[in-house]
């Protein structure tokens, strides 16, 4: 495995209260707009496994589940048992807080896919929780990082307000290279075509090997 270029500055916060305190308060909002959540949705149509076990990291009250297609069971991770419990798409929650403890609270090879959506800037461990995702992914199951142009800024790391929209993809695909045993990753460009503006919506994936 490569040295990693990370430095812990690199996870640095401007808010380094501890983030069970942040998301005490629900926070009901969503990071992208209706088109770009639209082209989420469509993304999921498209991408992942039908009628599969399916976790949402970093999950919160809306998952962009396509109501439309089948599966199997849908968890959420989260912070906010709020937020979850509002969450019409989710089947089981669970409160975790990832960046005080990156281990995942689930057996080997339990999940047909696992998605973040517009919530990878706010991982202050990504290569630890990627090596879990890893290890609760079935053989050649895929994890899919979703992510666009906003966020609660206080609550980003470092690295990644310092970097722009392409650079953010080659950030994820070091997270999955550091990370280890991941296979095909892929980059994404699914802004949606439309008449004015947009949130743009970009894909970073990758399959257990």
């Amino acid at each position: 495995m490569a040295e990693s270029p990370f430095l812990p500055e690199h996870f640095a916060r401007l808010d380094e209260d501890p983030d069970p305190v942040f998301y005490d308060m629900p926070r009901k909002v969503v990071h992208i707009d209706d088109h770009a959540i639209e082209e989420v949705k469509q993304f999921f149509r498209d991408t992942l496994p039908s009628d599969g076990v399916i976790l949402d990291l970093m999950s919160s009250w809306r998952s962009h589940w396509p109501p439309d297609m089948p599966k199997q069971k849908l968890v959420g991770l989260g912070m906010n048992a709020e937020e979850m419990s509002e969450n019409p798409d989710l089947d089981d929650f669970v409160i975790h807080d990832l960046n005080s403890n990156p281990l995942l609270p689930f057996e080997e090879a339990t999940f047909d896919a696992v998605v973040v959506t517009v919530s990878i800037q706010y991982m202050t461990q990504p290569v630890e929780v990627f090596r879990e995702v890893h290890r609760i992914l079935k053989p050649d199951g895929l994890f899919v990082v979703i992510y666009s142009n906003r966020m609660f800024p206080t609550k980003a790391v470092a690295i990644w307000r310092g970097l722009n929209d392409r650079q953010h993809a080659e950030l994820i695909g070091a997270y999955f290279q550091q990370a280890g045993n991941f296979t095909a990753i892929e980059a994404l460009d699914r802004t949606p075509a439309a008449s004015g503006y947009t949130d743009p919506v970009y894909v970073v994936m990758a399959r257990k090997s």
